[in-house]
């Protein structure tokens, strides 16, 4: 008898882990050796059974799926991560491929689809959707070409103020009217990481209203 693929699956909605633990375990060839409803007990699995792959789920309460990844890949670096993720999560696909991801999965997928991208992976092929690949595209044609129209620090340096790229790419987009909705969807951010880097601004501006703001940076870039 060949040796079965060990599988845990991550994922904190019940539902989910039980129809991948049932169809993955119809497969003469892979055996689901642990369920976990969130990063940490996915740790705890994998030092436990030595799985070959974990489908993990990013967004998970008390450790997330990236530093579960992290922490399972320095202990156990052949292990395979496969991410299990939605359309809407395409902000963390970069973070996944740079913390050793071997691949992505859509939650929605046939189940057909998922057993041959498990069998892919095991056999050292990485895989992506075309719908996530898209989104990685994008993403990384925006970060690398940047602002169309680079700002300038001006007299930011001699006040001492200074930015991080991401702040700088944040005001670029403040600066062309856009709302914090608008620059998440320009950045593959979510609305709440933009409102955090936008209070960081007022913040180093000593104001807290955009309007004021904006005024206040456009006067500084001149």
């Amino acid at each position: 008898m060949s040796k079965k693929i060990k599988i845990v699956v991550a994922d904190d909605q019940t539902l989910l882990r039980d129809a991948l633990q049932t169809i993955i375990n119809m497969e003469h060839d892979m055996d689901v050796v642990g369920t976990a409803e969130n990063g940490e007990q996915t740790i705890e699995l994998v030092r436990e059974h030595r799985p070959d792959l974990v489908l993990m789920d990013v967004r998970m309460p008390v450790l997330d799926g990236i530093e579960a990844t992290k922490a399972i890949l320095a202990e156990y670096p052949d292990t395979f991560i496969v991410v299990l993720t939605t359309f809407a999560e395409d902000q963390y696909i970069v973070d996944s491929i740079v913390h050793g991801a071997k691949g992505f999965l859509l939650k929605d997928m046939p189940g057909e689809r998922i057993i041959q991208s498990i069998r892919d992976v095991y056999l050292g092929q990485f895989i992506m959707p075309s719908v996530v690949a898209s989104k990685l595209a994008a993403r990384i044609s925006f970060l690398t070409s940047g602002p169309q129209k680079p700002i300038s620090l001006g007299r930011m340096n001699l006040q001492g103020i200074t930015f991080t790229e991401r702040e700088k790419l944040i005001i670029q987009l403040m600066l062309e009217g856009k709302t914090n909705k608008e620059i998440a969807r320009s950045l593959y951010m979510s609305e709440g990481t933009v409102k955090n880097y936008v209070s960081i601004v007022y913040h180093k501006i000593g104001i807290n209203d955009r309007a004021k703001a904006v005024m206040y940076l456009k006067e500084l870039l001149t």
